[in-house]
């Protein structure tokens, strides 16, 4: 009797581990990710540097919890070059995703100050998306085309995606989840309620958008009304000096005529000769203050000029600071 109770016993303890077991399974293929995510932030160690990034982008904790699990890196060599490759030559790449790592342009000139929170919130997003079942993704897909439909009247943001059409095709939704997180403060509750599940405070990140964006936008236009004043003046100098030359012409030849009346007695009196020669010196002063006026506009012209050149040299500089393909050789 003892021996089959025995018996019984081993099944029952047999079953219950073999349907342990067999939980255990399904909850790892369930899990799967996550328990390796869990398994990757407890072996990697982070700098205070790289932690500090997604902090002050004002991701919570779950955000940062898949940034770390994509085991960032700050890389500002040219190394950086080889794990994000630029498809485009004439654009910058500040940080990527791969292989379910992030990479990120260690820029640190206080200038662009906020770029590489953005970019981390930017990469962090993409392994929250990598992460999303199909459901998710066709319902969040759904809310990033309405959003863009909104946001696509800027043409500047119409650009922007359609660079990414171009040159990343079938990540349409990937990129706007990545770039609607991080660049847009106003959009749809249902897509901020997703959002909320990454972020403490999203608008953190979009106000370090919004600040080193404005760097470059601030340069562009200053340039742009430079450049409009440069056109403008330069057009009216050519229109002035045109009419001036042709003034001087005609007065050296109404005051040869007159030198030469005067000279065989042509006038019939003095108060003639005075009237028409004071009329001659009046139109000399008005084409010399024509004279001086022009000088002062070519003096403006050369300035704006100039000025011009200052900022096309900023914004060279500031452009240069974003390109990885100038950053120096790893030292060893």
């Amino acid at each position: 009797m003892y021996q089959k109770n025995k018996s019984k016993l081993g099944t029952i303890l047999s079953l219950a581990l073999c349907a342990l077991l067999i939980s255990l399974a399904v909850l790892f293929v369930l899990n799967r990710q996550y328990i390796v995510d869990q398994i990757t932030v407890w072996q990697f160690k982070p700098s205070t540097e790289v932690v500090s990034l997604v902090d002050r982008a004002g991701m919570n904790d779950e955000g940062k919890f898949l940034y770390l699990a994509s085991q960032p890196k700050l890389d500002a060599t040219s190394d950086f070059n080889k794990e994000c490759d630029r498809v485009e030559k004439t654009t910058s790449i500040l940080g990527c995703y791969n292989n379910l790592k992030i990479y990120i342009y260690n820029v640190t000139d206080p200038q662009v100050d906020g770029v590489r929170e953005v970019t981390a919130a930017h990469e962090t997003l993409h392994a929250v998306y990598l992460r999303m079942n199909q459901s998710d993704k066709t319902k969040v897909d759904k809310l990033l085309e309405s959003e863009y439909k909104k946001l696509s009247v800027n043409k500047d943001f119409a650009d922007l995606i359609a660079f990414y059409d171009r040159t990343e095709p079938g990540q349409r939704y990937n990129e706007l989840h990545s770039i609607v997180g991080t660049e847009v403060a106003s959009i749809s509750p249902e897509l901020e309620s997703h959002y909320k599940a990454y972020f403490s405070d999203r608008q953190k990140v979009v106000a370090l958008s919004v600040k080193y964006i404005s760097v470059f936008k601030a340069n562009k236009a200053r340039a742009d009304d430079l450049f409009a004043q440069y056109n403008t003046l330069g057009t009216s100098i050519s229109a002035k000096t045109s009419q001036y030359n042709s003034d001087v012409q005609t007065l050296n030849g109404d005051i040869a005529s007159f030198n030469a009346r005067a000279a065989n007695g042509s006038f019939d009196s003095t108060a003639q000769f005075n009237r028409e020669r004071n009329a001659l010196i009046n139109r000399s002063s008005t084409l010399e203050a024509v004279r001086a006026s022009l000088a002062d506009d070519i003096a403006r012209y050369k300035q704006i000029y100039s000025d011009y050149n200052q900022i096309a040299t900023e914004s060279k500089k500031l452009y240069s600071l974003l390109d990885s393909t100038l950053a120096p050789s790893p030292s060893l």
